[in-house]
Order: structure tokens, then sequence, then C-alpha cells
């Protein structure tokens, strides 16, 4: 079950007009393509992907599953968006746990023994059937998946403390005095039965959330229920702010990234049928990642660009992210700077700048089909959401 409903607020511009997880990243992905990858990579041939805010797009992208081999005869990708039952009123999904819950009737219809709980807007590769198997040797009513973390940054985490026999015995949801380095990365796998039995008990509790870190986990801890951590050792990335994004964006191109060329392992995305990209006579690309149908004419290094970007004569783009369809025209200069799909920078501008060192530093986003006046400035930590901010 991928919770894929997310609004992602704290990327601002850049999900105005579209969820979180079909946000375009690494140049040729887009978020939710990590985990719907995982699953196929791990034997896993059903999935719900549960939606709800601006879901068009998304359920466009995934389609029948196709693209990531989930497209089964007995099994497949289902889009599973909050709906109302006869008699009932219907609502928002208000909760990760809630979300669940509106779905028992479609997990219950496959009868199974686990249930494999994921998020839609992480960056990782995963093998969830090496976490199954240490589930059901431990015997475990739940296993939460756990990265180790700085503890300077663990009070951004829902941290597990594990006591003496290998078991969660606390969870602390961002504390400010963390116990532990251990974060949960939001991947559970349940027992089916157990988590079925603390959904319904949650969902008429007038008091409760109706979330995982929040109730039902504390809950099952207070039963005293067999919880497991699962420790995973690799490269994951939660991409929920726009500096995480970037930075994310960035480890693309460096050596401690995950292996994006393991055919072993491949993270498959449908992408558009798009020519090979063209570098004109005086482009000039280093250290870049350069997709299928871009047209270089300019200078690109260290960035990522997606499908069918332009770059015209003169214009520089550097340490900075180009979704699909957008457009720096010539002379203009974009650095350190997100720029969303299809929008256009006009011919001179300069976005973003180099950083300072000071605190007021940041990227500079530019959201979707946005219309950069030619000429124009636009500051570092600059949000912009619509054409109207960057005309004058």
């Amino acid at each position: 079950m991928l919770l894929a409903g997310g609004q992602g607020s704290r990327l601002y511009a850049l999900t105005a007009k579209v969820a979180k997880p079909n946000m375009p990243f690494g140049g040729k992905y887009r978020i939710i393509d990590f985990p719907l990858s995982n699953c196929a990579n791990s034997g896993i041939d059903t999935v719900g992907v549960l939606t709800q805010y601006q879901p068009l797009l998304l359920n466009r992208y995934v389609g029948s599953g196709q693209a990531w081999d989930l497209d089964s005869t007995d099994g497949g990708v289902y889009i599973l968006p909050p709906y109302q039952s006869a008699g009932e009123r219907g609502s928002w999904f208000s909760g990760t746990a809630n979300a669940i819950y509106q779905n028992m009737d479609f997990i219950e219809m496959y009868d199974p023994d686990h249930v494999l709980i994921l998020s839609g807007d992480h960056v990782y590769k995963m093998d969830y059937s090496k976490m199954l198997r240490a589930h059901t040797a431990a015997g475990a009513a739940c296993t939460i998946a756990v990265i180790q973390v700085p503890m300077e940054e663990a009070t951004r985490f829902g941290i597990m403390n594990v006591g003496e026999d290998g078991f969660i015995n606390e969870f602390e949801e961002k504390p400010a005095h963390p116990k532990s380095d251990l974060a949960s990365m939001g991947i559970y796998i349940f027992d089916w039965q157990v988590l079925k039995r603390y959904l319904i008990e949650d969902e008429n509790d007038p008091d409760s959330d109706k979330d995982f870190g929040k109730n039902i986990i504390p809950k099952m801890l207070a039963a005293g229920e067999k919880l497991l951590p699962y420790r995973f050792e690799g490269y994951w990335r939660d991409v929920g702010t726009i500096t995480s994004l970037w930075d994310a964006n960035m480890d693309m191109l460096g050596t401690t990234s995950m292996n994006l060329y393991d055919p072993q392992w491949p993270i498959r995305a449908k992408s558009p049928i798009r020519p090979p990209h063209y570098a004109g006579p005086m482009a000039r690309i280093v250290h870049s990642i350069v997709t299928e149908g871009c047209v270089i004419e300019g200078n690109v290094e260290n960035s990522v660009l997606s499908n069918s970007v332009t770059v015209g004569a003169g214009a520089t783009v550097s340490y900075s992210i180009l979704m699909p369809g957008a457009v720096v025209e010539p002379g203009a200069v974009v650095e350190y700077a997100i720029i969303g799909e299809h929008t256009r920078v006009g011919a001179g501008a300069h976005v973003g700048g180099q950083p300072d060192g000071s605190e007021s530093w940041g990227v500079a986003t530019i959201g979707p089909d946005v219309a950069v006046r030619a000429g124009v400035t636009v500051p570092p930590s600059a949000m912009i959401y619509d054409s109207s901010e960057v005309q004058a």
C-alpha cells in the first residue's frame, strides 16, 4: 500500500499544481518511480496507490503500472482515491492510518498474511523481500525500517529506541532530546490481522490523529506487541523540502548515491518518447545529467536537466535543476536554482546566486508554467509561484 496523496507543502511553488510523488527527479524519473520499482524488483505484484492531493496527473502517470512491470493479470497497480460508501459521509484521508482503514476492503480481496506500507515521496533502493524475511523470522507484529541519522538531525524524525532484546521499546515523534539515532523511514510491514484490529480501534477513537507514527505504533507498543527494527544501510532521502530536493538531485551527480546503472535492480520510469539530446557547436556540458529531448547551445555545469529542456546560446546553467520543458533563453544565467516544468527564463535574466555563507541564502525556486521576463533578476531564496511576480 503506497501512500502517495501528500501535498508536499514544504516544496511550496513546485507542488502547487502537482502531488509530491509526481515531482520530477534526477533528470529521468519521478519520485514515485523509486518505491514502484522497488516493489517490482522485490517480487511484489499487487500495489494499491493511495492518492488524494492533485491526483489527475499522478493517476495518468501511474496508469496500469506497465512501465514498472506491475500490470499482471492476478495483481497489478490500483489507484485508490478517497471515496464515499452508501450511507456514509465521504471525506479525504484524515491520516495515514485512516487511508489504510478506508481501503481495508481492497486489502481483504487478496487475503494477505502481511501488508507493506510505503511512502511515495522517498528516494532509495530497497529489497522489501529481505525485510519480510526478517519480519517473519522474528515473529513480529510489525517491522519498521530504520536508518541511522546524525544525532543533530534526529529531532526531525520519528526515533525508535531499542531494548536489549532487539525489539523496539519506545517511539519518539521528533523528540527535542533524542535517545537514539535510529530514524523511522516510514516503511512498515504488518501482520494483517493484527493491523486490522488496531485500525478499527483507532478509527473509533475520536481523539486519534489516525496516524501510524502518532497513534498506531504507540498503541501497539503500549499493548506489548513485538515491533522489530529493520536496519537499512544504503542511500535514502526524504525529499520533502526545497533544500533536500536540491541536495538529492545533486547527489545523483556524485559517487556516494545509489547506483542507477545496476541491471539487477533497475529504477523504471514512464519516460516520454523524445529524440536524443543535442549539444550545439558552442555548447559546454560538464559533470551534468542531460536527458532526452534537450537542446543545449550554452553552458551547463553540475546540473540536472530533465527531458525537453532548452538552454540557449550564451546562457549558463550551474548547480541547478531544470524540470521537463524548461527553457533558458540566450544570455540568461541560472545558478543554484530549481526551475519548474515548462517555465521560461527570459534572455539576459539572472536566477539565483552562489552561496554567500549567510543564513538568508537559499536555493532560488520557480514553480511550473512561469514566464520570467527578459533581464529580470530573481535573487537567492526567492520562491516564485506565477509570472506576475517576475514581470516587473
